[in-house]
């Protein structure tokens, strides 16, 4: 298997694990505003981010494409189950004019370049589909999202979501990001958090980081010796724990470690493991 994985059929296959949770009405995009840690204001109709819901000291909640459809809908695209963040986002809403529904979409995937979509700006509607680009260096990938199944098989989809290992994007099915902050987990690299924008859960802290020069880990990928092994503690060479496994698909990983020094050595189960360098074009 190549370092970058640009393998598999360019035909469309079935994402099953790609859920949409909707905020509609007048209120949606102010509520999204003050809720998630990205810049919902800065989107204009068809535009897409990745974006993120912290809880109150920084941790990661929850992790997704936030997609403005129009000026009252949102669409948040997640490899989650979206159904506790529906219930917890819920407890906020008071008065705002807003409705969360998870919606009937289904993911298709595509080893290839969008027809149309480029970048951060999809194409298509709620009712005929829609188109997003999730390409990057190493491969060019489409996303459609429709309310229709398709009939398609998901032989293809490991390879989708190792471009997303491989990317530096740890939102892979299965994955809870809640033990790291948007910095330990680098979400910098896709521009997916605002230090600027204004209050949200969780501001303080990632401002605070930020300003401060105090992120002390990030995320490195790593080439492991097996590619069956539950173990997730991350050593140095004296054996003393020092960061954990995040996500992994086969050999890859992604790992919370220590930013310095660069070349620290990285043990996985009494072994040393490999870096291998993160590929770029993912940030929207």
């Amino acid at each position: 298997m190549s370092d970058n994985p640009q393998y598999g059929a360019t035909t469309d296959f079935a994402l099953p694990e790609i859920r949409v949770l909707a905020l509609t009405g007048s209120d949606a995009v102010g509520f999204a505003q003050s809720q998630f840690m990205n810049d919902v204001g800065s989107l204009g109709d068809g535009q897409w981010q990745w974006s993120g819901w912290l809880d109150a000291k920084g941790r990661v909640q929850a992790f997704f494409a936030l997609l403005r459809l129009e000026p009252q809908a949102l669409w948040l695209v997640t490899a989650q189950d979206p159904e506790p963040m529906l219930a917890a986002l819920s407890r906020f809403v008071f008065r705002s004019k807003v409705r969360l529904d998870v919606l009937p979409v289904h993911g298709h995937g595509r080893l290839a370049a969008p027809a149309n979509a480029r970048g951060s700006t999809s194409t298509g509607n709620a009712t005929d589909g829609i188109e997003l680009d999730f390409s990057g260096s190493s491969g060019a990938r489409t996303l459609m999202l429709t309310g229709t199944p398709g009939g398609l098989d998901g032989k293809n989809s490991d390879a989708w979501w190792r471009h997303h290992l491989v990317q530096g994007c740890p939102s892979l099915p299965g994955t809870a990001l809640d033990n790291w902050t948007p910095q330990q987990l680098s979400l910098q690299r896709l521009n997916a958090f605002s230090v600027r924008k204004g209050c949200y859960p969780g501001q303080e802290i990632v401002a605070r980081t930020h300003f401060l020069g105090r992120a002390k880990r990030g995320l490195a990928r790593i080439v492991t010796e097996a590619a069956a092994s539950d173990e997730v503690e991350i050593t140095d060479d004296k054996g003393r724990a020092i960061g954990q496994i995040v996500c992994r698909r086969g050999r890859d990983a992604l790992a919370v470690v220590p930013l310095e020094p660069a070349d620290l050595p990285l043990h996985l189960a009494g072994s040393v493991v490999a870096r291998a360098e993160l590929a770029s074009g993912l940030e929207r």
